[in-house]
């Protein structure tokens, strides 16, 4: 049976006691640590930037996973890089010329991601699937945690999959929004590779046991 790995998105953690989230964090079974930017115009909040990436950075014993929620991904490109982020991904819907900033986040040292929010068809990816190292499905609308996960998602994963494998690519599939043990096995199954969480795993009380549901779903 496929096991997912699962990355957790530190912007449900406790800010107060960002250093002790990050410690529980870093042998709770977690893969990767994801780092929602947004910025306040493409999505409706704001969260973190540089300086709290550059703080988790030395405290993390996983790599960083950081999703672009901005209009302006191109900025971070060096500055994330240098901090050791490994996966770097943008939303197709705030980009003129997508080929042209895979290239540059590859040209950096990290794995180009295209994120899609879930109105956003996978036609668009047509012509740039191929250059991709992942992509990256919303699952809820995104700017905001601890919304419902939107079930036809399912079968989007599973049509991105269908395109992954007609390819013979080799591009991971990761699924952001609403996860939770109860959806977590329909989504491996559909195809998802990487399982974003962050109330399910931060509201559990049990950050190892959450996470190891949602491996063992």
């Amino acid at each position: 049976m496929n096991k997912p790995q699962i990355a957790v998105s530190v912007l449900s953690s406790d800010f107060g006691h960002l250093a002790q989230e990050i410690a529980s964090l870093n042998i709770s079974g977690a893969d990767l640590y994801h780092l929602d930017i947004m910025d306040g115009h493409f999505v409706p909040n704001l969260s973190f930037g540089n300086p709290l990436v550059k703080a988790i950075a030395p405290l993390a014993m996983l790599p960083l996973d950081a999703h672009l929620m901005v209009t302006n991904p191109g900025a971070y490109v060096e500055s994330f890089s240098q901090m050791g982020v490994k996966y770097f991904s943008f939303h197709q819907e705030t980009v003129y010329h997508p080929h042209r900033l895979i290239q540059e986040i590859k040209a950096a040292g990290m794995k180009a991601g295209i994120a899609l929010n879930p109105a956003t068809p996978l036609s668009t990816l047509d012509e740039i699937l191929p250059d991709a190292d992942f992509i990256l499905i919303m699952s809820v609308n995104p700017g905001f945690s601890g919304q419902a996960f939107i079930s036809n998602m399912l079968r989007k994963v599973e049509h991105l999959k269908e395109s992954i494998t007609a390819q013979t690519l080799s591009t991971l599939i990761h699924v952001d929004g609403g996860v939770t043990a109860d959806n977590a096995r329909a989504l491996i199954d559909a195809g998802a590779d990487i399982l974003v969480s962050a109330s399910y795993v931060f509201g559990s009380g049990d950050y190892a046991r959450a996470i190891s549901n949602l491996k063992n779903a």
